[in-house]
């Protein structure tokens, strides 16, 4: 494991296990670049994120961890970032860091990632909700605020998966991101949910390969048994598909870095 930028800490309320560990376990994986990227504080779903002004003791305990590993493992800094129109905040957005990634977790305020609220899709049209979640990935991907995309598939969290085509319903998103210029993170996250394989899968993945978008490479973690955990299989996913190089970012500036 060489990369890995998507990680959480307590702060966001649904974590366990301190940055120092995290790093630690990451660094005993061969880690290169390690970052940390937190949920954003915002207005909203604000029991499971940081507050605003929480965010200058995120940024210190990530330099406290970055400082402890000079010159053995780069420390990265950013945000996962809620694409939630009207509650995005400048301070966020804004923020010195090396990194932000875009997420989509809700729609029409509905988080449909949440076990909390999966009987949600009873009532619902899988292939209508697939259809407005890459709908808010376009938007994402042209509004211009972002470096990564997270878990590009991630509706597919409980195995409800559309009956349309999902090369049909990804292009247009993709194509938004190839255009905006922006990389997509393989999170192995997906790995450990139940829908049991890589964000995102092999449809989506051939479709990236195929436009050459580039990628980087997360394992989300929200503790420390997670650190890198399925990390090999998605580095091997990534050369499977054509994959030879993978971003990193600081200061919001692109490094291509040899798997």
């Amino acid at each position: 494991m060489k990369i890995d930028l998507h990680n959480h800490t307590t702060l966001c309320n649904h974590a366990e296990g301190s940055p120092l560990q995290y790093a630690e376990k990451a660094y005993e994986m061969g880690c290169k670049f390690y970052g940390f990227s937190d949920h954003n504080p915002m207005k909203f779903d604000e029991k499971y994120r940081m507050k605003f002004e929480e965010m200058s003791l995120y940024k210190s305990m990530i330099d406290e961890v970055r400082s402890q590993f000079s010159g053995k493992m780069e420390v990265l800094f950013g945000y996962e970032v809620d694409f939630l129109p009207g509650f995005m905040d400048e301070r966020v957005l804004g923020a010195k860091c090396d990194h932000l990634i875009g997420s989509v977790h809700f729609l029409n305020g509905w988080g449909f990632d949440n076990p909390e609220f999966i009987g949600g899709y009873k009532n619902k049209d899988i292939d209508q909700i697939w259809s407005e979640y890459f709908e808010a990935i376009t938007a994402l991907a042209k509004c211009g605020k972002f470096d990564i995309v997270g878990h590009i598939d991630l509706m597919k969290v409980f195995n409800f998966k559309p009956k349309k085509d999902m090369k049909i319903l990804a292009t247009p998103a993709l194509q938004a991101i190839k255009r905006a210029n922006l990389v997509i993170e393989l999170n192995s996250a997906g790995f450990r949910k139940p829908v049991g394989e890589l964000y995102p899968g092999d449809e989506v993945l051939e479709l990236m390969a195929e436009l050459e978008i580039p990628i980087t490479f997360s394992s989300d973690a929200h503790s420390v048994e997670q650190v890198g955990q399925n990390m090999e299989k998605t580095v091997q996913k990534a050369i499977e598909f054509g994959y030879k190089k993978a971003a990193i970012f600081k200061n919001r500036d692109r490094e291509m870095i040899e798997i």
